[in-house]
């Protein structure tokens, strides 16, 4: 095993502990208000291309990435500590779906640079700001079948879903990610080939970052799309120590509230985060969804008055005033005290 190292993220475990930390926003809601076309995605490297690309937001590292790096200050000035590289979709798996598997890697690298220069310019010694390199759950799925008629069909293997992110932590890792955002696992199965490949990572590079595991429960039956209840997600990734477990997407908070609740009782040593929607969809509205940031802003102050929270911030339909809204209606409150002081892996790993 090679000598491990540690990053600037050493500081979050301790920051964890003296308040609750603030993650960005919507990208994909951001990126909507620039009304972008099929030239912004395809530029000039990629004019050629034989196939449409508008809507490839992981493109724009490439093309536009002054329309990132805006997005990424906004959320920054708006009062977030952690900002997701723009990689929902970065892997090769999801890539494939356009044709630019091949670029996947060089993808995470120049998003993670970009995320990683906007930290620089607000970070001061008193505030530092983190890179967070997202990990999506791909468009395909490890335990699920694409064929209603054939439940035993799948479109996809463990190995291929571990090299893909593999591949993608790789580039993240070299474009100075300070944190691994594991996030909307629908898919437990999914989620294990990431932390598989991580780990896998750590141990090749001699590095080792934080990792925050975040799951999705699709609806009112408090489970995720393979079946799992909050608790047994926890279970069935808790071997991995993360320096957080949560739950993003799908619901509002107002909805989501039960279920954090669950997983704060379930992780008792782990530090939590939670980052929902903006309520639910609305066609009609600006963002798509139908709260106000003073509505989400309120919503979340509930959840760090009841004790949930460490790491808060927003999933789709939220923008820069809602994490403002968030980051002034939590900041009065002490965050979650998880027992033992927090023994998810990275801080283990830094006692050890």
């Amino acid at each position: 095993m090679k000598p491990q190292t540690y990053t600037r993220a050493a500081q979050l475990p301790d920051i964890l502990k003296q308040r609750i930390v603030i993650l960005d926003g919507a990208m994909g809601t951001m990126i909507q208000r620039y009304k972008l076309g099929e030239a912004d995605y395809r530029g000039e490297r990629f004019k050629d291309h034989p196939k449409d690309l508008k809507g490839n937001n992981e493109l724009l590292q490439f093309t536009r990435p002054d329309v990132i790096t805006e997005i990424h200050e906004g959320y920054l000035a708006a009062g977030a500590d952690l900002i997701e590289t723009n990689t929902f979709g970065a892997t090769s798996v999801a890539q494939e779906d356009y044709g630019l598997a091949e670029v996947a890697r060089e993808m995470n690298l120049a998003a993670a640079r970009l995320a990683r220069a906007a930290c620089a310019k607000f970070s001061t010694p008193d505030r530092p700001r983190f890179v967070a390199g997202a990990f999506g759950p791909t468009p395909r799925t490890a335990s699920i079948s694409p064929d209603v008629n054939d439940p035993g069909a799948r479109n996809i293997d463990f190995d291929t879903l571990k090299a893909a992110y593999y591949e993608q932590g790789a580039g993240l890792l070299e474009g100075g990610a300070d944190v691994f955002l594991v996030e909307t696992i629908f898919d437990t199965l999914n989620a294990k080939a990431a932390i598989f490949a991580i780990d896998e990572l750590f141990e090749d590079s001699g590095e080792r970052l934080p990792v925050i595991i975040s799951g999705t429960v699709t609806d009112a039956s408090g489970r995720i799309l393979s079946g799992q209840t909050v608790s047994a997600f926890w279970h069935s990734v808790r071997h991995a120590r993360p320096l957080a477990v949560g739950l993003n997407c799908a619901l509002g908070a107002a909805l989501m509230r039960p279920y954090i609740e669950e997983l704060s009782k379930a992780a008792p040593d782990t530090f939590i985060s939670c980052y929902p929607n903006a309520g639910l969809p609305n066609p009609m509205s600006e963002t798509g969804f139908d709260e106000t940031p003073d509505v989400t802003g309120g919503l979340m102050e509930d959840f760090a008055k009841a004790g949930f929270l460490n790491i808060v911030g927003g999933c789709c339909g939220t923008t820069p005033e809602h994490i403002a809204a968030i980051a002034q209606r939590v900041g009065r409150f002490q965050p979650r005290c998880p027992q033992h002081g927090g023994t998810g892996m990275f801080s283990a790993l830094q006692a050890a």
